[in-house]
């Protein structure tokens, strides 16, 4: 973001700092560079209206949005003023401080273990990486030692099908299709090979939408209504898949379909070919839906668990 700060790998990071964290600073590098060309040299300044100014623009230029951008201004403009700061290379650590505290009340890890089968729904538009997200996540969740089962609820495209058939192949996992038949039946169908099979995770694939395609937005509400009739408690987990490409969009889709089907979390994949990272920062300032995985790449594990001191040590070097 700035280049100030040496990155400092979390501990319980999911893989090794030199697999996972540096390939998520190297996914950040377009954001981190957008950021930074953002505030040029104004760390050298004096701290003044002109110089808040500045760094105001930066974040919105980063897609953190106005609103959210507003809030940490304010906050670094009070914490100045208490602690009697005069310069801006002293208020780096506080920005740094501000955008961790900001992000971290929406890491949350996903825990199957309540229910058997625990249907996890996805959702989203098309080409926001749905279905590699499930091929990654059930890889992710064999490795916990869960058995899993996909459901191919994209109907409304064989190449999608025929995607998740062969992310099954690769796990070594069974996959739920049908020929004829719309997502909501498909699904119904998982669930009930899933209990009959004792098997304790289905995910299911949903067919590809925009918030203002109004019918489709009714589509997937009624499947989440048939998913309910198979299994009272389910789903039990809602993720929004996200493409950090779409910046202030993703916003917008965040908005619509937790109004449509109350998410239990997102996944915002693509960052490593984005320069728009900052939508993180606006989401949790406007629309605090939980993040529950980031992806960077297209390997089975350039998909991990969201933590925020990762995120900003990624994003503020």
């Amino acid at each position: 973001m700035f280049g100030f700060l040496k990155k400092s790998p979390s501990p319980t990071a999911d893989v090794a700092p030199s697999g996972w964290i540096g390939r998520l600073s190297a996914g950040l590098r377009k954001s981190r560079q957008r950021l930074a060309a953002g505030v040029g040299g104004i760390f050298g300044r004096k701290l003044d209206d002109a110089w808040f100014e500045s760094l105001e623009e930066a974040l919105i230029e980063a897609d953190v949005g106005v609103k959210t951008s507003a809030q940490l201004i304010l906050q670094l403009r009070q914490q100045a003023r208490g602690q009697r700061l005069e310069h801006a290379q002293e208020l780096k650590p506080l920005l740094k401080q501000a955008l961790v505290e900001l992000l971290q009340p929406l890491e949350k890890p996903l825990d199957v273990t309540p229910h058997s089968p625990h249907v996890i729904l996805f959702v989203g538009v098309n080409g926001a990486g749905k279905t590699t997200t499930i091929g990654k996540l059930a890889q992710h969740l064999l490795q916990q030692g869960h058995s899993v089962l996909l459901a191919a609820g994209d109907t409304f495209r064989a190449a999608a099908v025929a995607q998740l058939v062969s992310w099954g192949e690769r796990n070594q996992v069974p996959v739920i299709t049908q020929e004829k038949g719309d997502s909501a039946a498909v699904i119904f169908d998982a669930i009930a090979a899933a209990k009959a099979r004792g098997i304790q995770v289905v995910l299911a694939d949903t067919a590809g939408r925009l918030p203002t395609q109004l019918h489709l937005m009714e589509e997937i509400r009624k499947v989440k209504r048939v998913v309910q009739k198979a299994d009272a408690s389910a789903p039990h987990d809602i993720l929004l898949v996200l493409d950090a490409n779409t910046g202030q969009n993703a916003l917008a889709q965040v908005r619509a379909f937790d109004d449509a089907l109350q998410l239990t979390g997102l996944v915002i994949t693509k960052l490593d070919g984005t320069a728009r990272g900052g939508i993180l920062a606006a989401i949790a300032g406007e629309r605090p839906v939980p993040i529950c995985f980031v992806g960077v790449g297209e390997a089975l594990d350039d998909l991990q668990r969201f933590r925020a001191q990762e995120f900003v040590d990624a994003l503020v070097e």
